[in-house]
């Protein structure tokens, strides 16, 4: 935790914030991105954005370089589809920044199975069994949740970028050989964008639950492709967008 977490002083106080660094994410040497993350699961990070993107179809090894001060992760190939003419570049408040066209944004991905069926009460009350310690210290992270159809956490990661954090927890699930998620649950802490519906459909989940909004591209995606997408997870209450069968 220390890594994502600096103390500085404010108004002649000692005050904690979170971290924000650049990490170059290479395949077999090339420079594929640059994202702006807070420190830690860095492996994760990069498998599960390379996931995300398409670029790989499974784990891979993954590991922190001796270049600009461990803000490299070197990823081994081979990618599965050739890298796109600009590489990517992506701050913490943006999945989707540097994309060199529309269609770089079309989601790659089958329409999900049926999947579980879920209460309502249960979805509803997701985003409270968040783990969220650097949160609750700096008030500047967000926080993405794996959970198993029965409401088990199963991994929580958090970053200044909401994307990151849900890279994060796909990339351990590619280790951890729990992709496709088809019968797991994905909760997030904020509002609810296209990206981060995108990278859901992309690992094969079935239900996107978060505390805030959703956008109109991220519920007419989601309608697309079959997933059941929730909003304004709070206070014992949610709302159901998209994927209302799977809902009881």
């Amino acid at each position: 935790m220390e890594a994502a977490v600096r103390t500085l002083e404010r108004d002649g106080e000692r005050d904690t914030v979170a971290v924000e660094e650049p990490l170059e994410i290479r395949v077999d040497g090339e420079p594929v991105a640059v994202t702006m993350r807070t420190p830690g699961h860095d492996e994760e990070l990069a498998l599960g954005f390379l996931y995300g993107e398409g670029l790989i179809d499974g784990p891979r090894q993954a590991g922190v370089t001796d270049d600009l001060a461990a803000n490299t992760i070197e990823v081994r190939g081979p990618l599965a589809r050739d890298l796109p003419a600009r590489r990517f570049y992506t701050t913490s408040s943006c999945g989707v920044c540097g994309k060199g066209a529309i269609e770089e944004l079309a989601v790659h991905c089958q329409t999900l199975a049926p999947g579980p069926r879920l209460a309502r009460e249960l979805l509803a009350h997701l985003p409270d069994r968040l783990v969220q310690p650097g949160f609750a210290r700096t008030g500047g992270l967000h926080a993405t949740g794996l959970f198993d159809a029965g409401g088990e956490l199963l991994c929580v990661r958090e970053d200044v970028g909401r994307h990151n954090a849900m890279d994060k927890v796909v990339g351990w699930a590619l280790r951890a050989g729990r992709v496709p998620l088809s019968q797991s649950l994905l909760c997030v802490s904020g509002r609810l964008s296209f990206e981060l519906v995108q990278k859901a459909l992309v690992a094969g989940a079935p239900v996107l639950v978060g505390v805030g909004a959703p956008t109109s591209l991220a519920v007419q995606t989601a309608r697309e492709h079959g997933l059941t997408l929730c909003g304004f997870a709070r206070a014992g209450r949610v709302n159901v967008y998209a994927g209302e069968a799977r809902v009881g």
